[in-house]
C-alpha cells in the first residue's frame, strides 16, 4: 500500500460524507489497515510482523494525509502549506523555501541553529512570514510533548514568537475527550500549545484550545487578519531601536 492508495480512499470518503469526512478518520485507518495487510502478506517481512509495518505506515502517511485534507482551504486563504521535509532534507532550496527556513530557524548558540520538528508549514508566499506549524499524528502520546517544547523555544525569540504552534490528530486514545478529569496530554495542549484539532466523530468536550478539526480553517482566517494587524502596529513602532542597541 502506499499513499496515494491512502489518498484515494480518503477522496472516496469525502465524496459519502462530504465536509463530514474527517470525522471518519479511524474508520479510514480501519479500512486502509486491511488493505495495507493484503498488500503485506503478498510480501511479508523477515520478523512476520504485519503491526509493526502497519505502525510505521500510518505513523510516516498521517501528516500528508492531514497536509492533502487541508492543502487547497489554505491555498484560498492566500498562503502555502509545506511538507516540512522540503525545507529539512533540500540542500539548494529555491529563494522562497529558503525564506521560509531562516524565519523558523531555532538558535543554540554555540551549538548552531536548527528546525523545531513538526509535519506542516502554513506561511505568507508574499512575505514569507510564517502563521504556523502543525504536528500530526494518531495519537497524542507519539509527540505530545515534544510539541510543547517547540512552541516555547520559539517563544524564546521575538522572530518566531508570533508562529502559532497546533496539533491535529484522530486522537484514536481518545486522551483529549474529556475536560476533567484532565489527561497529562490534554494538560499539554491547553496551557503549551495554542490548540488542537481532532478528526473525530466521537463526542468532544471543545475549548478554546481543544476543538474538532472543522474550525481549523475559520481559526487560520483569524490569524490572518491578526497577522495584518500586528503589520500595522510595527509600520507604527518608533524607529531608533536598532540603533540603541548597537550603541
Amino acid at each position: 500500500m502506499k499513499f496515494k492508495d491512502l489518498q484515494v480512499m480518503y477522496e472516496e470518503y469525502k465524496e459519502k460524507y462530504g465536509k463530514d469526512a474527517y470525522k471518519h478518520m479511524s474508520n479510514l485507518l480501519i479500512d486502509a489497515k486491511e488493505v495495507h495487510k493484503r498488500d503485506w502478506e503478498k510480501n511479508p517481512t523477515k520478523s512476520g510482523d504485519h503491526e509493526q509495518s502497519w505502525r510505521a505506515f500510518k505513523g510516516k502517511n498521517m501528516q500528508k494525509l492531514i497536509l492533502h485534507i487541508i492543502f487547497s482551504e489554505v491555498e484560498e486563504l492566500g498562503l502555502r502549506a509545506i511538507d516540512s521535509d522540503k525545507i529539512e532534507r533540500t540542500k539548494n532550496l529555491p529563494f522562497e523555501l529558503d525564506k521560509v527556513k531562516r524565519n523558523l530557524l531555532i538558535h543554540y548558540g554555540e551549538f548552531g541553529s536548527h528546525l523545531p520538528d513538526v509535519d506542516i508549514i502554513i506561511y505568507d508566499p508574499n512575505s514569507y512570514n510564517i502563521i504556523c506549524v502543525v504536528s500530526s499524528k494518531v495519537t497524542l502520546r507519539e509527540r505530545i510533548a515534544q510539541t510543547g517544547y517547540w512552541k516555547l523555544k520559539l517563544l524564546q525569540s521575538e522572530v518566531t514568537s508570533h508562529i502559532k504552534v497546533y496539533f491535529i490528530t484522530p486522537d484514536e486514545d481518545g486522551t483529549l475527550t474529556r475536560k476533567k478529569p484532565t489527561s497529562k496530554g490534554r494538560a499539554i495542549v491547553e496551557e503549551d500549545l495554542d490548540g488542537s484539532y481532532v478528526l473525530t466523530n466521537i463526542v468532544l468536550e471543545e475549548s478554546d484550545r481543544v476543538k474538532l478539526f472543522e474550525h481549523f480553517i475559520d481559526d487560520l482566517q483569524k490569524l490572518i487578519l491578526n497577522d495584518i494587524k500586528i503589520k500595522s502596529k510595527m509600520k507604527e513602532k518608533p524607529k531608533g531601536d536598532i540603533e540603541k542597541f548597537i550603541d
